[in-house]
């Protein structure tokens, strides 16, 4: 029956053209860049009513609707500023490094409102940047050390250079889809891949120049060609190709090999990922990107139109700052994922 009730719902709507707007689910909220701003918008919690005895009353429901608090920034990134930013490769690598430390400063503002006023606090510059340096070496470390690592434990037994290699990216990949799929099983994260959701279905709500309500929004898909899902997974792939060629020599050269190799295939990534979200129109295009599109099924879940209201407001909260389509400034700033 259910199966006979899907069948005759309509599919997801998608946008045929692509946009200088990413974004980022966050804690009650999402975060949208654009090319000269930044905005996040957060669900504030509800106001706990008194027990009538006295006793402090149980926290509020999460279905329970509190006020919309959206902060803006402006943003002046790095592609604007210096020519060399603009390069291919480059600009990748720059843009990934921007959209980290844009993401987890919008993470601590989401975190930071769902606490009482009185204890709201934002960390320091140096804290967001000792926290940007971790994660990128937990990334590099976990993704790309690791697995040459475990590889060169039966390297000897592998017999040849393109053997390892092989080996070695089927080891990446692995690790890298348990990584999402762990993620996706815990239930606290739940509501984020919602937000996550909502974000990608305002995103396309705004690309296919439909009226930015919730109601028109939640006709769109919740996958999207230029996901960070997506990306991470091109990411893995590239990985494969860009160390074929270093073969196989000793151990610490291969382990510095694949640290100073990041940002290669970050970059290369970066415009792969640009292209698939130009050419989306293409079904042999949408072909390729139909694994990474899949994969978002572990990071998002369908939003409840409350959520799109807040992807909405931090998506207006941006455009409200754009510059005129098609000026030459809108085309610098734009984002890898959304």
């Amino acid at each position: 029956m259910a199966d006979a009730l899907a069948a005759t719902q309509p599919a997801p709507l998608t946008a045929g053209r692509d946009a200088p707007i990413g974004g980022q689910a966050v804690l009650e909220g999402v975060m949208m860049r654009g090319a000269t701003s930044w905005a996040v918008a957060v669900r504030k919690p509800a106001d706990a009513e008194p027990a009538p005895d006295g006793r402090p009353a149980p926290a509020p429901d999460p279905a329970e609707l509190g006020a919309i608090e959206v902060q803006c920034f402006s943003l002046s990134p790095l592609a604007r500023r210096h020519r060399i930013y603009r390069l291919p490769l480059i600009r990748g690598v720059a843009a990934l490094v921007e959209s980290l430390a844009i993401g987890l400063r919008a993470l601590g503002i989401s975190a930071s409102a769902q606490l009482p006023d009185e204890e709201q606090q934002e960390l320091s510059g140096w804290t967001w940047t000792v926290t940007v340096l971790v994660s990128l070496v937990f990334a590099i470390g976990l993704f790309f050390v690791v697995p040459v690592g475990l590889t060169s434990l039966i390297r000897h037994q592998l017999g040849s250079s393109w053997l390892f290699w092989l080996v070695e990216g089927v080891v990446r990949t692995s690790i890298f889809l348990g990584y999402l799929f762990l993620l996706s099983r815990i239930r606290d994260l739940r509501r984020v891949f919602e937000y996550h959701g909502a974000e990608h279905k305002a995103i396309s709500c705004y690309e296919a120049q439909d009226s930015l309500t919730p109601e028109r929004a939640t006709l769109y898909s919740r996958l999207h060609p230029r996901c960070g899902t997506s990306f991470l997974l091109v990411v893995m792939i590239m990985a494969i190709f860009v160390f074929a060629p270093i073969g196989l020599p000793a151990w610490w050269i291969l382990v510095l090999t694949r640290i100073l190799g990041v940002p290669v295939i970050a970059g290369l990534s970066f415009e792969v990922i640009k292209w698939a979200g130009r050419n989306r129109a293409k079904s042999w295009v949408r072909a390729i990107m139909f694994p990474g599109l899949q994969l978002q099924k572990l990071t998002t879940r369908e939003p409840g139109l409350d959520q799109l209201a807040v992807a909405i407001a931090a998506l207006q909260a941006v455009l409200d700052r754009q510059p005129a389509p098609g000026s030459d400034v809108e085309l610098l700033g734009l984002e890898v994922v959304a």
